[in-house]
């Protein structure tokens, strides 16, 4: 999660922030269907939709001021019952003139609830690394925002959600795993201690409905984000005009020259942050299975069991059992 202070206008009343998802699953066959493959020109063909995990495909979907309504119907679908988005205004968006923190894809938008009330958007790229702590460094930016400068203030807090949709699994336990993690302040009895502040956590890995389960419009955002740069076609649960609209948009061959340039750019630069971030793990979990056969070994050590039969049952050599 990437952070950014965020200037809070006058007389909004809630402040959501969305983050865009990082894909993880099914890079592999995604990346197959991105090579550059010669049509009769020097323009690659790629998968028939763009990678909505990549800066470009996440913005070009909700960020733009012909996608309004696709920003609104996600919005609505996961925020509560009493923020719902009527309209959206885009503000002034990337840098600001504020620390950036490494933004890439960031822009705020402006927007009025059916109730009236009024609030902004701020869209952000997402990281694996460090993210809890992230997500919570990001949440106290809207909230100090808020202070009046130069006045006396009574310190009214207007309403905080933080949506993140992730393409990666925080939660590893399998007993702990939660398609969607709503987070709030709590007391020691499990009581509601704040209710201004929320963090909306969507897990895109675990997400596994097929198309014929899909029941509800949360389900519909997950299938839709979650398989966009595997589709061929549009899927007839999807058949509807707004998800109609966001295949149009996110068609490869409906973009520009200039567009189709920098989402290759763009996916280049997210297949090059995988493939480090997939090289981590693997070093990660190399070192922890060595690790692993080292303990097993001291173990057997501590038992008295002869070196033979150690190195059989770890794969260690004498030398390094002894070296223990």
């Amino acid at each position: 999660m990437l952070c950014v202070p965020l200037n809070v206008c006058k007389g909004e009343n809630t402040n959501y922030f969305l983050t865009p998802p990082r894909e993880i699953m099914s890079i592999e066959k995604t990346a197959q269907q991105g090579k550059m493959v010669k049509n009769g020109g020097d323009t690659p063909m790629k998968a028939l939709y763009i990678n909505p995990y990549t800066d470009f495909g996440f913005k070009k979907l909700f960020g733009e001021e012909a996608s309004k309504d696709l920003l609104i119907d996600f919005l609505n679908a996961f925020l509560p019952e009493k923020h719902r988005v009527k309209t959206l205004t885009f503000c002034d968006t990337e840098q600001r003139g504020e620390a950036v923190y490494h933004r890439k894809a960031v822009y705020d938008i402006f927007c009025e609830g059916e109730n009236g009330e009024h609030f902004i958007v701020e869209m952000q790229q997402a990281e694996q690394e460090w993210f809890k702590v992230r997500t919570v460094f990001l949440s106290t930016f809207p909230i100090r925002d808020q202070a009046e400068k130069g006045k006396t203030w009574n310190f009214q807090l207007k309403a905080v959600y933080l949506i993140a949709v992730l393409g990666f699994e925080y939660d590893k336990e399998e007993e702990r795993r939660k398609l969607q993690r709503n987070v709030a302040l709590k007391d020691q009895d499990g009581d509601l201690f704040y209710d201004k502040l929320q963090f909306i956590f969507l897990q895109m890995p675990l997400f596994t409905k097929t198309e014929s389960e899909l029941e509800t419009r949360q389900d519909k955002w997950y299938y839709f984000l979650k398989n966009l740069p595997d589709f061929s076609d549009i899927p007839a649960v999807l058949r509807e005009p707004i998800f109609e609209r966001a295949f149009s948009i996110a068609r490869v061959s409906n973009m520009e020259r200039d567009e189709l340039r920098q989402y290759e750019e763009s996916l280049l630069a997210y297949w090059d942050e995988y493939s480090i971030m997939t090289t981590a793990i693997k070093n990660g979990e190399a070192r922890g299975r060595a690790e692993g056969r080292a303990d097993v070994a001291r173990n057997l050590k501590k038992k008295g069991q002869p070196t033979a039969l150690i190195a059989e049952v770890t794969g260690l050599s004498e030398k390094e059992i002894d070296n223990l």
